[in-house]
């Protein structure tokens, strides 16, 4: 084992990009337990399968790398990670117990698929109110996939980072049909194991995706930017998964178009897509929405009504804000999601199947809502399955101009359906400087004010309409301020989230974290112009002559992090891959 961990640590400090470093550990895992495999007694028998990386900080997924044991030997760090986008989706552990009881126990846990059965290699639960045993089962949903794709035996090995928190795990998959129920190699090998992904751990991490060729767009995904095409890249692959995706990210962000885009890319995109938005559901009728009544069930049921569950049989549902689901729906939710049957309001009749694949949305951190007793933590872990975080539009300003050149297009095209709008790069280059707290929504609103008034000013429909910088700084006039506000009247805007944030929380907030500033003054200099020049264009020449700017980045890139984890929020992109030291 020490070989083979030399051998890693000299590919993972040679890595650039993640997914290097991503296949590089994956070989080395697979290397060592096909190796220890073999010298068992389940040698003849066994056979290793595959090993997946999920790479999911603060509960969300980024990334996602698999590599087949029969194909390590012929794939190159250089290679193409993920499987072809409409190809089988196989390398996947898609088990919320899994990764709940990788985050539990902080150890590496052992699944015997057989059995049902998750068995963690410590015994000294830590983290969550409310622990899981130390044998606990996972659904039949996953122990049947599993089985599907021949994988009997299932080692999952945290993602620890130094502090504790855990940014991910890597599953180790065998298939060993006579060993069910037995004892297999992962007890046995986990510690070298663990090991080798704690030394990898910092750089799955901290390196930055490769660049390459951008995910195709459609009509359902017009736009986009280098800044979520790895997210795009796992969407892909859960898009063609039956289990609960959560999507979570601000209002405005895009989440339900998103969710479209999944149902488009699924083997659901026959059925139909249905939304339900419970912030235009009053409480009392959440259940009612969703599950549909039956004439005389309440005052007011003159006549049958299909819930939204009926109406997406063999399609889709799309939930968003399920925040605002109460706790008496919650419930009832939670059931349909477990059990898979349901039943209108006032029916006397028998259950019904629920052939609908659920797409969650929230702008919400729902796991501080299970801790402030607002949210169930069981239908938490029941929906945390397959989560991705859909960030800000602030975090994804490589998308602003070509968000706002489909917009402008799709506006004219209502009104003049062969026209051709233009948007100049003035007008594109005011957009991309200004801020934009209700993201695309908001994005959206002053592209079609700006529109107006340039048809104003032309009189009417037009085949042609160029947007001018004047347009949208007029536009902008109406928010009652113009974008891109003075560095002074940003910095009072700083300060009032800060004091904000500590009212919200009726708790002191430690004044000594507005020193994170700094790190995300520096990521955003690097993102924009790279490591050595952002440090000149800060006034600290002389640490880079004295090649002393990396340390000082990371120790202001901590104070970062250590914001975001008081006040339990992710890490923005930009910052988590400021470390590795290129412009995006």
């Amino acid at each position: 084992m020490t070989e083979e961990l030399s051998s890693l640590a000299v590919a993972l400090h040679a890595a650039r990009y993640f997914e290097q470093a991503a296949l590089s550990t994956l070989r080395t895992l697979l290397r060592v337990a096909g190796q220890a495999l073999e010298a068992s007694p389940h040698g003849r028998r066994g056979r290793m399968l595959r090993g997946v990386v999920h790479l999911r900080p603060a509960e969300a997924y980024q990334r996602l790398v698999a590599l087949e044991y029969e194909a390590m030997e012929h794939t190159s760090p250089e290679d193409e990670a993920l499987p072809p986008a409409d190809g089988p989706q196989v390398a996947l552990l898609a088990s919320a117990s899994a990764w709940r009881a990788v985050v539990e126990h902080g150890c590496a846990v052992s699944v015997d698929v057989g059995l049902g059965t998750l068995m963690p290699h410590q015994e000294n639960p830590r983290r969550m109110a409310a622990p899981l045993p130390a044998a606990a089962s996972f659904t039949w949903e996953s122990q049947r996939r599993l089985l599907n794709r021949q994988a009997t035996h299932v080692c999952v090995l945290p993602l620890r980072m130094p502090g504790g928190r855990i940014d991910g795990m890597i599953a180790l998959e065998a298939s060993c049909m006579e060993a069910l129920g037995q004892e297999f190699i992962w007890r046995q090998m986990g510690p070298g194991m663990q090991l080798a992904v704690d030394l990898a751990a910092p750089y799955l991490t901290g390196l930055p995706p490769r660049p390459g060729a951008m995910p195709e767009t459609d009509e359902y995904l017009p736009v986009i930017g280098a800044s979520t095409a790895s997210r795009v890249s796992v969407l892909r692959v859960f898009a063609q998964q039956e289990e609960t995706l959560l999507l979570s990210g601000p209002t405005g962000a895009g989440k339900s178009r998103l969710a479209r885009w999944c149902h488009e890319r699924s083997p659901r995109r026959k059925g139909r897509f249905e939304s339900l938005d419970l912030m235009m559901v009053p409480e009392e009728l959440q259940m009612a929405e969703l599950f549909g009544w039956r004439r005389g069930a309440f005052t007011g049921a003159v006549r049958d009504n299909p819930g939204s569950l009926a109406r997406a049989e063999e399609g889709t549902l799309f939930i968003d804000e399920l925040d605002k689901l109460s706790l008496k729906a919650q419930a009832g939710l939670l059931r349909v999601l477990e059990e898979r049957t349901w039943r209108a309001l006032g029916d006397t009749g028998g259950e019904q199947r629920a052939n609908v694949r659920f797409i969650i949305g929230t702008n919400a951190n729902l796991l501080e809502s299970v801790r402030r007793g607002t949210f169930r933590e069981d239908l938490y872990y029941r929906i945390n399955v397959l989560p991705v975080r859909l960030p800000p539009l602030e975090e994804r300003r490589d998308e602003i101009g070509p968000w706002a050149r489909y917009m402008l297009t799709r506006r004219h095209r209502e009104t003049s359906p062969e026209g051709m709008a233009h948007l100049s790069p003035e007008a594109e280059r005011l957009l991309e400087q200004g801020t934009w707290p209700g993201n695309l929504r908001h994005l959206d609103n002053i592209v079609r004010r700006a529109y107006t008034l340039a048809m104003v000013e032309q009189g009417g429909t037009s085949q042609e309409l160029a947007l001018s910088e004047a347009h949208v700084r007029e536009a902008l006039t109406y928010e009652g301020k113009q974008q891109g506000a003075p560095l002074v009247e940003a910095m009072g805007q700083a300060a009032r989230a800060f004091v904000q944030e500590a009212r919200r929380r009726q708790a002191p907030l430690d004044i000594d974290l507005a020193e994170s500033l700094r790190g995300f003054v520096l990521a955003e200099a690097v993102r924009q112009v790279g490591r050595d020049e952002a440090f000149q264009l800060v006034g600290r020449e002389s640490l880079v002559k004295s090649r002393n700017h990396q340390k000082a980045l990371r120790q202001e890139l901590k104070k970062v992090e250590a914001l975001c984890r008081e006040v339990g929020q992710p890490m923005p992109d930009s910052v988590a891959q400021a470390e590795a030291g290129e412009p995006s």
